[in-house]
């Protein structure tokens, strides 16, 4: 009888800060995901789910960029 799961989808990798990186490994830490990988693929598709929002509010948002464009991730 063949696996009636779907093939797993293609991986691409995200390049992210480090200081960023070492926050999410502490907030993982006691979850039921396998790796640091996992925990950000959910949080991103829960964002996602939301359609029409950003999940962060006009200020987040600005205050996001803005570091994102310090950082050289955005124009």
């Amino acid at each position: 009888m063949a696996d009636p799961s779907p093939p797993p989808s293609p991986m691409r990798s995200v390049q992210l800060p480090a200081e960023l990186v070492t926050a999410l490994e502490e907030r993982f830490r006691g979850t039921s995901f396998d790796s640091v990988d996992a925990f950000i693929a959910f949080v991103l598709a829960r964002l996602l789910d939301e359609p029409g929002t950003t999940g962060f509010s006009e200020e987040e948002e600005r205050s996001l960029k803005e570091r994102l464009r310090s950082l050289g991730y955005i124009d």
